[in-house]
């Protein structure tokens, strides 16, 4: 969600910071601002709307201070409007500060302030922090930011400046992402490795409850009980490349079409083909207690969490384990009874869901063991489970996934294989689960060649308001995230439906003008697929078919069709999903939406 980025060095931050919040842009924003110290007073400029709009503000100005700090809000508390806008600052402008979080106890601090006369000039959230900080203020600006995390509840990432401490950025987190970046020319600290990744690719990340005072020649961490931490630099390896588009017109684009390397990402260095078993070096800490594990829970939230109800089937037909998938938001909601042998397996793309950080926390609680499946490396689920696979698939700009589910897909289906072969498997199978995996990466380029196939066939029907998405077993989880995909991006109300249900409702709606993308795979669910796609166009309703190619039996039956290679039954949504992502792009694209920030959304979702 929201975006911190803050520098302090040889060079002028103006630039870096600017440049730094551009990069934040993925992550979804309403306003944006930065303040930057020049000699002894600290300039604040503040916008709504695009970053544009905050250059326009600093355009002809000068603004040549090495110290700064620069924020992308997405609105919690109040509207989008410059008063509203990070950085904040306390009634007599010496404490200037941005936040991501929340801060829950707020509205009782604020009353409490305002008996004692303090004026307030937002209607956020934030504002509290700074006045906080302020009165906390005796000269150490550490310890006014250690106490005031002391008197406040809820969660944080923030970076802080003062008028009259001319060389510090004091930073804090609890609960939402803080990394420090070092540099040649100086400190960052950012929310997000992207941020900072053009300058350096050393990071530091700050775990909960602690902060840091940075300053041009080096930085020093403590907990929030003053205790000092020594933590070495990690390299990350996300490149500055990475974050550019490289000839595309939008990122998501450039993501779809970066799957074939990042699902051979996904399987380097872990696949034995002669022993038919995959390598996964991440879980071996747990590996004698996970070959035991007889019922497994994957928590994930919006786009990972259809790639665990995927993943549940692929686990049912390769291993003996019993499977759950449950949404993260409503995980820790429920009454938990875990049986011995439980794990949790948690998956997101950033590693810093809030909901799904929030379900691991309490399912530690009731003793379950914890896995993960993060693409960040260092982000707060790789920190808080016991081990886990990454995905190693390079940043992902665009809001609506795409890379990564499918780099999750993969992986799941390492794990999956990885267990059963040591459960009921046999070398036979599993040599021919690793080879059908190794033709994965040529046979999505195949389906990638069709771009311009789908283009056309988006260009037919991406005027009409409503689509259904069907699908049945490994497949009909690809329906709802294919649904999800065009609603994301496109903003057409779009239903990801099990084929099975269509007689219990969906299909009162099916007429003439609601295209129906079917998806009809040659696998065992086919015969009950034909049917499905016989009662549509029974009643008339245009039918995008996503089949085996050389079908000429779905090809008979559809309006349009879009053909996938064939594999195993249980690999078939990481190509299904191909076209779909398709759809949803080329729809958005001639609907003339913000593709890579769709309204209203953002990358990295850090509050409940």
């Amino acid at each position: 969600m929201c975006g911190i980025v803050s520098y302090i060095g040889s060079r002028e931050a103006r630039s870096i910071l600017l440049e730094g919040l551009k990069q934040l842009e993925y992550r979804g924003y309403d306003s944006a601002g930065l303040a930057i110290r020049q000699g002894n007073h600290i300039e604040l400029y503040r916008a709504v709307g695009k970053i544009v709009e905050l250059e326009k503000k600093i355009a002809g100005k000068e603004v040549k201070g090495t110290i700064g700090i620069a924020h992308t809000r997405w609105a919690t508390h109040g509207e989008p409007t410059e008063e509203n806008a990070h950085p904040h600052r306390d009634q007599n402008d010496d404490v200037f500060l941005i936040h991501n979080g929340i801060i829950e106890n707020y509205l009782s601090l604020k009353k409490w302030m305002e008996k004692d006369g303090i004026v307030f000039r937002s209607q956020t959230d934030t504002e509290v922090l700074a006045q906080l900080i302020a009165i906390n203020f005796e000269g150490d600006l550490s310890e006014a930011v250690r106490k005031a995390m002391s008197q406040v509840e809820g969660t944080f990432g923030l970076a802080v400046i003062h008028k009259n401490v001319p060389d510090e950025i004091v930073i804090a987190r609890r609960g939402s992402p803080l990394i420090i970046g070092v540099s040649d020319h100086g400190y960052f600290a950012a929310s997000d490795v992207s941020a900072m990744v053009r300058h350096t690719n050393k990071v530091v990340h700050l775990k909960d409850n602690e902060l840091a005072t940075l300053t041009a020649g080096g930085f020093s961490i403590s907990t929030a009980q003053a205790i000092p931490i020594e933590r070495d630099a990690e390299t990350v390896e996300w490149r500055a490349e990475d974050a550019e588009l490289n000839g595309f017109p939008h990122f998501m684009l450039k993501e779809i079409f970066e799957q074939p390397e990042t699902i051979q990402n996904a399987m380097r260095g872990r696949l034995e083909p002669g022993e038919g078993v995959p390598k996964l070096g991440g879980i071996m800490p747990v590996w004698e207690n996970i070959k035991e594990c007889r019922h497994l829970v994957i928590v994930a939230c919006g786009t990972s969490y259809y790639a665990g109800c995927v993943g549940r089937y692929v686990f049912e037909k390769l291993t003996e384990i019993d499977m759950e998938v449950e949404l993260a938001s409503e995980f820790r909601y429920r009454k938990l009874n875990f049986p011995p042998n439980t794990f949790i397996l948690a998956l997101s793309q950033s590693g810093e869901t809030a909901d799904t950080l929030a379900a691991i926390r309490e399912a530690k609680r009731k003793g379950a063991s914890l896995l993960g499946i993060v693409n960040v490396v260092g982000s707060s689920i790789s920190r808080e489970t016991e081990a886990g696979v990454y995905n190693h698939a390079g940043p992902e700009i665009g809001v609506a996934s795409t890379k990564i589910f499918t780099s999750q897909l993969t992986i799941l289906t390492l794990l999956a294989l990885l267990l059963g072969r040591h459960q009921k498997l046999s070398l036979t199978e599993g040599v021919e689960a690793i080879r059908a995996l190794q033709l994965l990466p040529d046979q999505v380029r195949a389906v990638l060649s069709q771009d311009n196939h789908i283009r056309a066939i988006a260009e037919k029907y991406h005027k009409r308001s409503n689509w259904l998405f069907l699908g049945r077993k490994f497949n009909y989880p690809i329906a709802m995230e294919g649904a999800l995909k065009l609603k994301e991006v496109s903003y057409i109300h779009a239903e990801g439906y099990a084929a099975g249900e269509m007689k219990h409702g969906p299909i009162a709606l099916i007429n003439p003008d609601m295209p129906t993308v079917a998806i009809a795979p040659m696998d065992d669910m086919y015969d009950k697929m034909i049917s499905n796609i016989n009662e549509i166009k029974s009643r008339k309703g245009p039918i995008i078919a996503i089949a085996t190619q050389g079908d000429e039996k779905v090809k008979e039956l559809s309006d349009e069709i879009i053909e996938i290679p064939p594999t195993l039954d249980y690999l078939y949504p990481i190509l299904a999903v191909i076209p779909c992502q398709l759809l949803a792009y080329h729809c958005a694209n001639l609907l003339k939406r913000d593709i890579d920030k769709p309204r209203n959304l953002a990358k990295s979702v850090t509050v409940e």
